[in-house]
Protein backbone atom coordinates (compact mmCIF):
# COMPACT_ATOMS: atom_id res chain seq x y z
CA UNK A 1 0.00 0.00 0.00
CA UNK A 2 1.27 3.46 -0.87
CA UNK A 3 0.79 5.31 2.42
CA UNK A 4 1.46 8.67 0.78
CA UNK A 5 -1.68 8.46 -1.38
CA UNK A 6 -3.86 6.66 1.16
CA UNK A 7 -6.69 8.62 2.76
CA UNK A 8 -9.26 7.51 5.28
CA UNK A 9 -12.89 7.53 4.15
CA UNK A 10 -15.85 8.37 6.40
CA UNK A 11 -16.81 4.69 6.66
CA UNK A 12 -13.34 3.83 7.92
CA UNK A 13 -13.51 6.37 10.75
CA UNK A 14 -14.56 5.16 14.22
CA UNK A 15 -18.28 5.66 14.83
CA UNK A 16 -17.64 8.30 17.48
CA UNK A 17 -15.96 10.47 14.83
CA UNK A 18 -18.73 10.22 12.23
CA UNK A 19 -21.14 13.18 12.45
CA UNK A 20 -24.30 11.22 11.62
CA UNK A 21 -23.57 8.51 14.15
CA UNK A 22 -22.70 11.13 16.79
CA UNK A 23 -26.00 12.89 16.13
CA UNK A 24 -27.96 9.66 16.62
CA UNK A 25 -26.08 8.67 19.80
CA UNK A 26 -25.45 12.03 21.49
CA UNK A 27 -27.98 14.46 20.00
CA UNK A 28 -27.75 17.26 17.45
CA UNK A 29 -26.74 19.85 20.05
CA UNK A 30 -23.26 18.38 20.55
CA UNK A 31 -22.23 18.68 16.91
CA UNK A 32 -20.00 21.47 15.65
CA UNK A 33 -20.99 23.73 12.75
CA UNK A 34 -18.65 21.75 10.49
CA UNK A 35 -20.23 18.42 11.50
CA UNK A 36 -23.75 19.76 10.90
CA UNK A 37 -22.70 21.05 7.49
CA UNK A 38 -21.11 17.68 6.68
CA UNK A 39 -24.39 15.90 7.43
CA UNK A 40 -26.16 18.39 5.15
CA UNK A 41 -23.69 17.65 2.34
CA UNK A 42 -24.33 13.90 2.84
CA UNK A 43 -21.40 12.75 0.73
CA UNK A 44 -17.90 13.91 -0.03
CA UNK A 45 -15.95 13.82 -3.27
CA UNK A 46 -13.21 11.57 -4.64
CA UNK A 47 -10.62 13.82 -3.00
CA UNK A 48 -12.32 14.75 0.29
CA UNK A 49 -14.80 13.45 2.85
CA UNK A 50 -17.95 15.36 3.68
CA UNK A 51 -16.30 16.65 6.86
CA UNK A 52 -13.27 17.84 4.90
CA UNK A 53 -15.51 19.61 2.37
CA UNK A 54 -17.44 21.24 5.21
CA UNK A 55 -14.15 22.42 6.74
CA UNK A 56 -13.07 23.93 3.42
CA UNK A 57 -16.39 25.78 3.09
CA UNK A 58 -16.25 27.15 6.63
CA UNK A 59 -12.68 28.33 6.10
CA UNK A 60 -13.34 29.81 2.64
CA UNK A 61 -16.39 31.80 3.78
CA UNK A 62 -15.17 32.51 7.33
CA UNK A 63 -18.02 30.81 9.15
CA UNK A 64 -21.79 30.56 8.94
CA UNK A 65 -22.44 34.32 8.84
CA UNK A 66 -20.61 34.80 5.55
CA UNK A 67 -21.61 31.39 4.22
CA UNK A 68 -25.17 32.72 4.39
CA UNK A 69 -24.12 35.55 2.09
CA UNK A 70 -22.48 33.29 -0.52
CA UNK A 71 -24.17 32.82 -3.89
CA UNK A 72 -24.87 29.50 -5.60
CA UNK A 73 -22.08 30.32 -8.04
CA UNK A 74 -19.57 31.05 -5.25
CA UNK A 75 -20.45 27.84 -3.40
CA UNK A 76 -20.37 25.59 -6.47
CA UNK A 77 -16.97 27.03 -7.44
CA UNK A 78 -15.45 25.24 -4.43
CA UNK A 79 -13.89 21.96 -5.58
CA UNK A 80 -16.17 19.08 -4.61
CA UNK A 81 -19.25 21.29 -4.23
CA UNK A 82 -21.41 21.13 -7.34
CA UNK A 83 -24.74 22.80 -8.04
CA UNK A 84 -26.66 20.11 -6.14
CA UNK A 85 -24.69 20.53 -2.90
CA UNK A 86 -24.66 24.32 -3.28
CA UNK A 87 -28.46 24.27 -3.64
CA UNK A 88 -28.80 22.09 -0.52
CA UNK A 89 -26.72 24.55 1.48
CA UNK A 90 -28.65 27.62 0.26
CA UNK A 91 -32.01 25.92 0.95
CA UNK A 92 -30.99 24.96 4.50
CA UNK A 93 -29.67 28.44 5.29
CA UNK A 94 -32.84 30.02 3.91
CA UNK A 95 -34.93 27.80 6.19
CA UNK A 96 -32.81 29.02 9.10
CA UNK A 97 -33.43 32.65 8.12
CA UNK A 98 -37.18 32.08 7.93
CA UNK A 99 -37.20 30.24 11.25
CA UNK A 100 -35.40 33.20 12.84
CA UNK A 101 -38.41 35.36 12.02
CA UNK A 102 -40.70 33.11 14.03
CA UNK A 103 -40.81 33.99 17.73
CA UNK A 104 -42.74 31.72 20.13
CA UNK A 105 -45.01 30.57 17.33
CA UNK A 106 -46.07 34.09 16.34
CA UNK A 107 -44.91 36.63 13.80
CA UNK A 108 -42.79 39.57 14.99
CA UNK A 109 -44.75 42.82 15.25
CA UNK A 110 -43.12 46.08 14.17
CA UNK A 111 -44.29 49.00 16.33
CA UNK A 112 -41.22 51.23 16.24
CA UNK A 113 -38.11 51.78 14.09
CA UNK A 114 -36.13 50.04 16.84
CA UNK A 115 -38.21 46.88 16.34
CA UNK A 116 -37.36 46.79 12.64
CA UNK A 117 -33.68 47.59 13.17
CA UNK A 118 -33.35 45.06 15.99
CA UNK A 119 -34.70 42.29 13.80
CA UNK A 120 -31.80 42.52 11.33
CA UNK A 121 -29.06 44.52 13.07
CA UNK A 122 -26.83 41.64 14.14
CA UNK A 123 -26.89 40.06 10.70
CA UNK A 124 -26.69 43.10 8.44
CA UNK A 125 -24.13 45.20 10.31
CA UNK A 126 -21.40 42.70 9.38
CA UNK A 127 -21.94 42.72 5.61
CA UNK A 128 -19.15 44.15 3.45
CA UNK A 129 -21.57 45.12 0.68
CA UNK A 130 -24.87 46.95 0.73
CA UNK A 131 -27.84 44.59 1.06
CA UNK A 132 -31.27 46.07 0.40
CA UNK A 133 -34.16 44.25 2.06
CA UNK A 134 -37.84 44.81 2.68
CA UNK A 135 -39.90 43.70 5.66
CA UNK A 136 -43.33 42.79 4.33
CA UNK A 137 -46.09 43.53 6.84
CA UNK A 138 -49.76 42.61 7.12
CA UNK A 139 -52.52 44.95 8.33
CA UNK A 140 -51.48 44.29 11.98
CA UNK A 141 -47.84 45.25 11.26
CA UNK A 142 -46.81 41.61 11.69
CA UNK A 143 -43.84 40.51 9.58
CA UNK A 144 -44.95 38.23 6.76
CA UNK A 145 -41.37 37.76 5.57
CA UNK A 146 -38.15 39.60 4.83
CA UNK A 147 -37.33 39.96 1.17
CA UNK A 148 -33.77 40.26 -0.19
CA UNK A 149 -34.26 42.83 -2.94
CA UNK A 150 -30.70 43.45 -4.10
CA UNK A 151 -27.04 43.11 -3.17
CA UNK A 152 -24.86 46.03 -4.22
CA UNK A 153 -21.21 46.93 -4.34
CA UNK A 154 -19.06 48.27 -1.52
CA UNK A 155 -20.98 51.56 -1.38
CA UNK A 156 -24.20 51.36 -3.37
CA UNK A 157 -27.25 49.21 -4.03
CA UNK A 158 -29.42 49.31 -7.12
CA UNK A 159 -33.14 48.98 -6.36
CA UNK A 160 -35.98 49.00 -8.86
CA UNK A 161 -39.66 49.22 -7.83
CA UNK A 162 -40.41 46.12 -9.89
CA UNK A 163 -38.09 43.95 -7.78
CA UNK A 164 -39.24 45.54 -4.53
CA UNK A 165 -42.99 45.18 -4.97
CA UNK A 166 -43.18 41.87 -6.87
CA UNK A 167 -43.07 39.68 -3.77
CA UNK A 168 -45.04 42.19 -1.69
CA UNK A 169 -47.92 41.90 -4.14
CA UNK A 170 -47.70 38.08 -4.14
CA UNK A 171 -47.80 37.99 -0.34
CA UNK A 172 -50.66 40.53 -0.19
CA UNK A 173 -48.56 42.81 2.03
CA UNK A 174 -50.33 45.87 3.41
CA UNK A 175 -47.11 47.83 3.97
CA UNK A 176 -43.35 47.48 3.78
CA UNK A 177 -40.32 48.78 5.62
CA UNK A 178 -37.16 49.31 3.60
CA UNK A 179 -33.89 48.28 5.25
CA UNK A 180 -30.34 48.43 3.97
CA UNK A 181 -26.88 48.51 5.53
CA UNK A 182 -23.90 50.82 5.16
CA UNK A 183 -20.68 48.74 5.22
CA UNK A 184 -18.84 51.83 6.48
CA UNK A 185 -20.76 51.51 9.76
CA UNK A 186 -22.14 55.07 9.45
CA UNK A 187 -25.95 54.99 9.00
CA UNK A 188 -26.23 58.61 7.83
CA UNK A 189 -28.35 58.63 4.63
CA UNK A 190 -26.72 59.57 1.34
CA UNK A 191 -28.37 61.60 -1.41
CA UNK A 192 -28.86 58.33 -3.30
CA UNK A 193 -30.61 56.82 -0.25
CA UNK A 194 -33.04 59.74 -0.13
CA UNK A 195 -33.69 59.62 -3.87
CA UNK A 196 -34.33 55.86 -3.83
CA UNK A 197 -36.66 56.22 -0.83
CA UNK A 198 -38.68 58.95 -2.56
CA UNK A 199 -39.00 56.93 -5.76
CA UNK A 200 -40.06 53.74 -3.97
CA UNK A 201 -42.49 55.57 -1.68
CA UNK A 202 -44.20 57.15 -4.69
CA UNK A 203 -44.38 53.77 -6.43
CA UNK A 204 -45.93 52.27 -3.30
CA UNK A 205 -48.68 54.89 -3.30
CA UNK A 206 -49.57 53.99 -6.88
CA UNK A 207 -49.58 50.25 -6.15
CA UNK A 208 -51.40 50.63 -2.83
CA UNK A 209 -48.65 49.30 -0.55
CA UNK A 210 -47.41 51.92 1.92
CA UNK A 211 -43.70 52.37 2.55
CA UNK A 212 -43.72 52.97 6.31
CA UNK A 213 -40.03 53.67 6.82
CA UNK A 214 -36.51 53.23 5.50
CA UNK A 215 -34.04 51.97 8.10
CA UNK A 216 -30.31 52.29 7.46
CA UNK A 217 -28.18 49.85 9.46
CA UNK A 218 -24.71 50.90 10.63
CA UNK A 219 -22.38 49.29 13.16
CA UNK A 220 -24.58 48.82 16.25
CA UNK A 221 -26.59 51.92 15.28
CA UNK A 222 -29.26 52.80 12.78
CA UNK A 223 -31.07 55.72 11.19
CA UNK A 224 -34.83 55.85 10.62
CA UNK A 225 -35.74 58.19 7.75
CA UNK A 226 -39.31 58.33 9.08
CA UNK A 227 -38.20 59.38 12.57
CA UNK A 228 -35.83 61.92 11.01
CA UNK A 229 -38.66 63.51 9.05
CA UNK A 230 -37.17 62.45 5.72
CA UNK A 231 -40.23 60.47 4.63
Amino acid sequence: MNSVNYRVTMKELPEELRPRERLLKEGVEVLSDIELLAILLRTGSQEATAVELASVLMARFQGLRFLLDASIEELSAVKGIGLAKASQIKAALELGKRLALISSGSRPVIKTPADAAGLLMEEMRHYDREHFRALLLNTKNQVLCQDEVSIGTLNSSSVHPRELFRNAIKRSAAAIILIHNHPSGDPAPSREDLDVTKRLTEAGKIIGIEVLDHIIIGDKKYKSLKASGLI
